[in-house]
């Protein structure tokens, strides 16, 4: 297969991005439900492939993707311009903070950067992709509160310290959960993500589990269920 990664509508390449393709990411890109939005923002795009699924999924909704690494802006770029999708996608290469688009989202949609203040990786590309320090996430929520319409939502998965922590901290920013997904492994283990639901409308928060496999190297219905529209091999 090499670098390129097939789906049913659209293919990845991954050459030059720290950050391949992954479960958290094809997990949120599929489990976000949103009523028909027109502009998407995504933060950290990779290779693209959240950005590339939210447009097949809402296909009336333009999608801005941002990431800051300059290689792996260049791959998501290509991987845009050779998808079905090409003129509802761009790509900005800087920093989700320096960003300023001129109007607001109806969807927010991350799988960020979340070992913060962890063992730092030593080629400076994946630290750049996969660990943060505390006032990342400050600025981030801070940013999409920003960024976010006023009856828009925004959708991100994390670990779950950093979740919970997360949760926290967007109330300053009058941002609360209204959804949040409990990942597990399978019905044996404890959660490993939270993909959380964030809105400017403080509700009662709706609990749910998600698993990913029923037994050892068998997917549970409800995974391939949310991803068959895309994986060739369901």
């Amino acid at each position: 297969m090499g670098s390129i990664f097939r789906f049913k509508q659209f293919s990845v390449d991954q050459s030059g991005c720290a950050m391949k393709i992954n479960t958290d990411g094809v997990l949120i890109g599929g489990i976000v439900k949103a009523e028909a939005p027109s502009r998407i923002l995504d933060i950290g795009t990779g290779t693209g492939v959240i950005a590339m699924m939210l447009a097949q999924r809402f296909p009336e909704a333009f999608v801005d993707a941002v990431e800051i690494d300059a290689s792996a802006a260049s791959t998501a770029a290509r991987n845009f311009s050779s998808s079905p999708f090409a003129p509802r996608l761009s790509v900005h290469e800087e920093n989700i903070l320096a960003f300023e688009p001129g109007s607001s989202y109806d969807l927010i949609i991350s799988n960020p950067p979340f070992f913060v203040n962890d063992l730092k990786n030593p080629e400076e590309r994946k630290r750049l992709a996969r660990h943060a320090d505390e006032d990342f996430f400050t600025g981030l929520i801070r940013k999409i509160a920003g960024l976010l319409n006023p009856v828009g939502e925004c959708w991100l998965i994390l670990p779950v310290k950093q979740a919970e922590e997360l949760v926290v901290q967007a109330v300053l920013y009058k941002l609360f959960p209204s959804r949040i997904i409990h990942v597990h492994s399978d019905e044996s283990k404890p959660e490993i993500r939270q993909v959380i639901c964030f809105s400017f409308a403080n509700a009662a928060v709706v609990h749910e589990d998600f698993y990913i496999y029923a037994a050892k190297g068998v997917y549970t219905e409800a995974y391939v269920s949310l991803l068959k529209e895309f994986f060739l091999a369901f």
